[in-house]
């Protein structure tokens, strides 16, 4: 049987880059490598393409793919180079020049199928505000919330902050995830400081009502036929949920499957279902909501590249489902061929 290639791409311009090459050495280890081979390239914080290595069965946990640390200059490439007729892509992206549409729209130009939402969707996705307000003609319950664009008065946006929210508020570039350049104000001055942070990340700024919630978490499945898992919770040691704490600290676990109500869990999977059908999502996403003590259902965010590590919660929320982790990225695999045919056919 002639083995299918996975072009693995990671690392990217994006201060997620860490998180990808952790998702991507777990990816490469988990591949059924009677079914595929893997190719992997790395896209480096200065955007340069750089072939690394080959798998066609599966690597030693020693095995360490290339980082900007480890970076080889005489190995690079031109962007389309990763071109192979009946490959699939595998972009372990996040945040920017990654998850937002952009390696998407390059993708398809090229001509390749790949794992993930389209570029509408992955762009509408990214954009924390962009995906508010499409959700609020869904029906979705969200937090309340206030913008501030660069460019724009910054008093006046300051003034109607604290005139519709309340502390403690949350601060977040519009375009980053893994919590990177998230912080929590408790008054005036810490605010001030947390959108210039913020800044630091994008010029659009989206300023939430803090809430007393738990963390639950949907994984979402699918092109027209879309699945949902039971919810998944994150359970923290610390008060508050940052990049230091996911993925440098590890102060969280994860209780799988949730214990929260049937009925609450129901309306979370209709509502992941809802808000990944209003953004035009295929291939995969997470919604994150927060369940409050008064039974409140918010929805937070949907992440349309979930961390992808053996220990992040998306796989480990389908294997909960009993689908196994080789199980979940080989379906991923046929939904990617499932939908670039579909966008060929379209093609008259």
């Amino acid at each position: 049987m002639t083995k299918k290639t996975i072009v693995l791409l990671y690392g990217g311009r994006s201060a997620e880059r860490e998180v990808s090459v952790l998702s991507a050495e777990s990816v490469m280890r988990a591949v059924n490598y009677e079914a595929f081979q893997v190719k992997t390239y790395f896209i480096a914080q200065t955007g340069q393409f750089i072939k690394t290595q080959e798998f066609t069965k599966k690597p030693s946990e020693t095995e360490v793919l290339m980082t900007n640390e480890t970076i080889r200059l005489d190995q690079v490439i031109k962007p389309s180079d990763i071109y192979e007729e009946n490959a699939v892509v595998f972009p372990v992206l996040h945040g920017p020049m990654g998850e937002d549409g952009s390696i998407q729209g390059f993708l398809e130009v090229l001509g390749m199928p790949y794992v993930g939402t389209n570029i509408l969707s992955s762009s509408v996705a990214m954009d924390k505000i962009t995906t508010k307000q499409v959700l609020a003609s869904t029906g979705v319950p969200q937090v309340a919330y206030t913008v501030y664009i660069e460019g724009n008065d910054l008093e006046k946006s300051i003034s109607e902050s604290l005139q519709s929210l309340s502390f403690p508020m949350f601060v977040k570039p519009a375009n980053m995830g893994s919590s990177v350049g998230i912080s929590k104000a408790e008054n005036e001055s810490e605010l001030r400081k947390a959108i210039a942070e913020a800044l630091k990340y994008d010029s659009r700024i989206l300023i939430e009502q803090g809430v007393t919630a738990r963390e639950i978490e949907v994984g979402i499945l699918g092109n027209a036929d879309v699945k949902t898992t039971e919810a998944g919770e994150v359970v923290k040691d610390v008060a508050f949920y940052d990049y230091q704490a996911k993925y440098i600290d590890n102060k969280i676990t994860m209780a799988i499957p949730a214990d929260i109500p049937s009925d609450v869990m129901a309306q979370m999977r209709r509502y992941a279902e809802m808000a990944f059908k209003a953004i035009g999502g295929c291939g995969l996403s997470r919604c994150d909501f927060f369940y409050t003590e008064s039974g409140e259902i918010f929805l937070n965010e949907l992440n349309t590249m979930p961390g992808f590590t053996q220990w992040s919660m998306y796989p480990l929320l389908w294997e909960n489902m009993g689908l196994s982790y080789a199980d979940l990225i080989e379906q991923l695999v046929v939904l990617a061929q499932e939908m670039y045919d579909k966008r060929e056919s379209h093609l008259i």
